[in-house]
């Protein structure tokens, strides 16, 4: 490096608490944002952009855009959550609930604990609590994101950290979980007729038809599967594959070896619901399977996730292999939590 020529972090973290936020920019452009608005119940990574600035996440209900659907207002970025813990709902909670019942628990943003900018990759780690309704904590959780891009790809690692705190904490067997996110409109599977969803605790959701101009989106995962049939399905990952506009868009979550309940249940719905799910497994699996998954008072655990996003040239199963198996060697290094 030559005299005086100061050395930039391709990869930088900006601070903003005034707002509520941490923004990630890749080569000065924008990536995604660590937001926790007391609206959404949860902190989530939203907005999240393609290596050429496309926003691949659903705008509604932070910020419409014409043709989006409208339904499950807590499906908001990329986030966290699980829909029974010791009774208590998280993954339903938002400003507006609905119908659901509750009672509702509440992920809390506490702090910035660490931030590290950087060429190769940036670290930002962060700390919450899972509360009940009266602010007791369930869960005090410590998460890890660590973010990278070169080239068409992007990828964003989450290793979450959950220690039970003076009670012990079942995650009763649930199909709400428990890593997810809610995709743009392109990215959908095309609908072909209404649909009614309901939940575990029999709320009924109506999706109806849209218009399916330039709705180009697919499943495959990792053991041959597509489409809807990926719904209630094991697999190491998935990739959803589609379009916006001309871009060619793959978004792939990948599972962890070292994560309960390995290789996860995905409750991926063609309708724009791409969630990774190892403790639901008696809905996913029709009752063959169960895991009611108890932590015990003062006791952690680890779950591990990669979010790669790639655009341009078509992303195949191949290569969505290949990019998993350098992911399990890069986390192959670390324990498992406690």
């Amino acid at each position: 490096m030559a005299m005086g020529q100061a050395k930039t972090n391709r990869i930088q973290l900006t601070v903003n608490r005034k707002a509520k936020r941490v923004d990630v920019t890749i080569d000065g452009k924008p990536f995604t944002s660590y937001v926790y608005p007391e609206e959404v119940k949860k902190p989530v990574l939203y907005p999240i952009r393609t290596a050429k600035g496309t926003v691949v996440t659903r705008g509604w209900p932070l910020e419409p855009r014409p043709g989006e659907r409208v339904d499950h207002p807590h499906h908001v970025g990329l986030w966290f959550n699980y829909g029974d813990v010791n009774g208590h709902d998280f993954w339903n909670n938002s400003n507006d609930t609905g119908d659901h019942k509750g009672p509702f628990g509440t992920i809390r943003h506490r702090r910035v604990d660490k931030m590290t900018s950087g060429n190769d990759q940036a670290s930002l780690e962060v700390s919450a609590e899972w509360q009940k309704p009266d602010g007791t904590p369930l869960l005090v959780e410590t998460t890890r994101f660590v973010f990278r891009g070169d080239g068409d790809t992007r990828t964003i690692d989450r290793i979450t950290t959950l220690t039970a705190q003076k009670e012990d904490v079942l995650f009763k067997d649930n199909k709400e979980g428990l890593i997810a996110l809610r995709v743009a409109r392109e990215l959908e599977h095309p609908s072909t007729k209404p649909e009614v969803f309901t939940d575990a605790s029999g709320k009924a959701t109506a999706v109806p038809q849209l218009n399916n101009e330039g709705v180009t989106g697919l499943y495959h995962s990792s053991k041959g599967i597509t489409g809807d049939a990926v719904w209630g399905t094991r697999a190491e990952w998935v990739s959803l594959n589609g379009k916006i506009g001309k871009e060619p868009i793959a978004v792939v979550i990948m599972d962890n070896p070292q994560n309960v309940g390995f290789p996860t249940y995905w409750h991926a719905r063609g309708y724009g619901l791409f969630a990774a799910n190892p403790l639901g497994q008696q809905a996913m699996s029709e009752g063959k399977e169960e895991l009611n998954f108890k932590l015990p008072a003062g006791e952690s655990v680890t779950f591990r996730h990669r979010v790669l996003i790639h655009s341009g040239a078509d992303f195949n199963t191949g290569q969505a292999e290949t990019a998993y198996q350098r992911f399990i060697q890069k986390q192959s290094g670390v324990s498992k939590g406690k």
